[in-house]
């Protein structure tokens, strides 16, 4: 069964957590659907998989994952490896390297030849470790971090209604241009114009972190006398279309600053994928 804080992670219908496909863990699901767009994946600088005929795989717990006909990828570019998994929901898996190249390209294509019986018929594909090549695309747009789940819709809309954030006792930001960004299966998040914002808190950071539908995210800490807050705010300086109206502006992790009000109504705090091994 789906652990409710990590639903956002697969498509968001409630109902595929009461199907039984496995018998022995009723409420897990492994589907598949046609993904049209065109799917291609780079290595070395080689275009090494090309596809407008590829699957999405959802699974419960996990993030969606692209698999590419066979027949779509340079497999003479391959060597199979003596490297093996086994998964309980889709099988044996054989994993594959680049020929002649460094360890950075060892097993980073698998393919289940014999699914289990329960599992969608996915013995004609493979997949990639997205971390292990070098790019992904869909038609010519370069993303990041893992497939889109078509099922996951952001939604950027400008309100009225007045944000506070609180941290430490103090009000750090105080706003009624914000920009609510509505994720499906995410808490709603609040963008916030800099000049709502008490800047003297706020020291920037070396982290960023990508969001294959909002962009590439710069993050700041929030430090109020002697304690420091790690990360607790992030910006979208250059974000992808989707997101366009949040750029430039502030956001706090809900999950870690003191209390947000909207409208005067205190939010309750979120429990989400963030909110574990988060710094």
């Amino acid at each position: 069964m789906r652990k409710p804080h990590l639903r956002g992670r697969g498509p968001d219908l409630p109902v595929l957590d009461q199907v039984t496909q496995y018998d022995f863990e009723p409420g897990y699901v492994v589907f598949t659907q046609p993904a049209p767009k065109r799917l291609r994946v780079k290595a070395t600088d080689e275009v090494i998989a090309d596809t407008t005929e590829g699957l999405i795989l959802f699974e419960s717990d996990h993030l969606p994952v692209y698999y590419f006909p066979c027949r779509s990828v340079r497999m003479e570019l391959f060597e199979r490896s003596d490297h093996h998994t086994f998964c309980p929901y889709k099988g044996k898996a054989s994993y594959y390297s680049l020929k002649g190249r460094n360890e950075g390209y060892t097993n980073i294509m698998w393919r289940y030849e014999a699914p289990v019986p329960a599992c969608p018929a996915i013995g004609g594909y493979v997949s990639f470790y997205w971390n292990r090549v070098d790019h992904w695309y869909e038609e010519d747009e370069e993303i990041f971090v893992h497939a889109r789940d078509p099922y996951r819709r952001v939604d950027c809309l400008p309100s009225s209604r007045r944000v506070q954030v609180f941290l430490e006792g103090e009000e750090i930001a105080d706003s009624v241009n914000g920009v609510f960004l509505f994720e499906t299966g995410q808490p709603t998040r609040y963008y916030l114009p800099t000049e709502d914002v008490r800047q003297e808190f706020l020291h920037p950071s070396d982290r960023a972190t990508q969001c294959p539908y909002k962009g590439q995210a710069a993050y700041f800490h929030a430090r109020i006398g002697d304690t420091t807050h790690k990360n607790i705010l992030w910006t979208y300086p250059d974000p992808i279309a989707e997101a366009v109206r949040v750029k430039g502006l502030y956001c706090f992790a809900n999950e870690f600053v003191d209390r947000i009000l909207v409208g005067g109504v205190e939010q309750p705090r979120p429990m989400t994928g963030f909110s574990h091994g988060y710094s």
